[in-house]
């Protein structure tokens, strides 16, 4: 995929372990199969149960037999708290002062869309943008984390796509209406293991068009500090999800559009873009 790898990240002791450590032979998934909605991981060219979901101490069960299951946004959180401007290169393109703090802000639960499923530009929107960001998912209840122990409370990463109605956020100065749609965000496909100190390659691309490309490495506020940040505010809760900022190179979407979000050791999230 090429990717960038520039930057270096802020090294901090405490690698990945406990939670994360048993996430980092295999990435989980949540499906649609049967009827029924359930975290799943793929073996062997086949789907196979998580039994127990991604808390506490799952084990991977029997294989799963009969069609091919749909794939669902990996986790169904409470909040996304997603932080702007967070990448020098994004700020020196938009020729925007380093920020002093992480701006912070909430997309809600009923914008979160998995693989697959469609972004819906509302009627009457104007630009409608892709920003793909890299998710951290939370494992367990994190309130006032400190950066040197944020791992403790990481259950790995995913894609997110903020996706952002610029006319309004513009307009309304505050960001909810603009990028609280449904739709606006979806997640996905699956969660990966976590290191919060290794640069990882961030890349959007439209229509096979490469539009974002960049390296976490290029993050203002590191993981840890931003968990840090953030649980020093609220309260983040099993599933929730931290957005942690998108590169240079944000653009329109329009229908008809097909928009894939990739980050470096998760794979692909890709959306097709429809008129509501």
């Amino acid at each position: 995929m090429g990717w960038a790898g520039r930057g270096s990240a802020r090294r901090r002791p405490g690698r990945p372990r406990g939670r994360n450590a048993r996430l980092s032979m295999e990435s989980i998934y949540r499906i649609e199969h049967g009827g029924h909605v359930l975290h799943a991981v793929r073996r062997d060219e086949a789907w196979h149960a998580l039994e127990g979901g991604p808390w506490g101490t799952p084990s991977v069960g029997a294989r799963l037999s009969g069609a091919e299951p749909r794939i669902l946004a990996p986790i169904a959180p409470s909040k996304i708290v997603a932080v702007g401007l967070n990448y020098r290169d994004h700020a020196a393109e938009m020729n925007k002062a380093l920020p002093d703090e992480p701006l912070i802000f909430l997309k809600p639960s009923t914008a979160v869309i998995g693989p697959g499923a469609p972004i819906v530009l509302p009627p009457g929107a104007g630009r409608v943008d892709y920003e793909a960001e890299l998710g951290v998912v939370i494992g367990r209840a994190a309130r006032r984390v400190p950066a040197d122990r944020a791992h403790e409370y990481v259950l790995g990463f995913t894609c997110v796509n903020d996706v952002t109605d610029r006319g309004l956020q513009r307009r309304d100065v505050q960001y909810t209406r603009a990028k609280g749609f449904d739709t606006f965000a979806p997640v996905g496909p699956c969660i990966a293991a976590a290191d919060l100190d290794r640069p990882l390659g961030i890349e959007s691309r439209v229509n096979g068009e490469r539009r974002q490309h960049s390296s976490t490495g290029e993050l203002i506020f590191p993981l840890r500090q931003l968990i840090e940040f953030v649980t020093a505010v609220m309260t983040l809760l099993p599933g929730d999800v931290l957005s942690t900022g998108t590169p240079p190179g944000v653009g329109p979407l329009a229908p008809g559009d097909r928009v894939v979000v990739a980050v470096e050791g998760v794979g692909e999230l890709v959306n097709d873009v429809v008129q509501g």
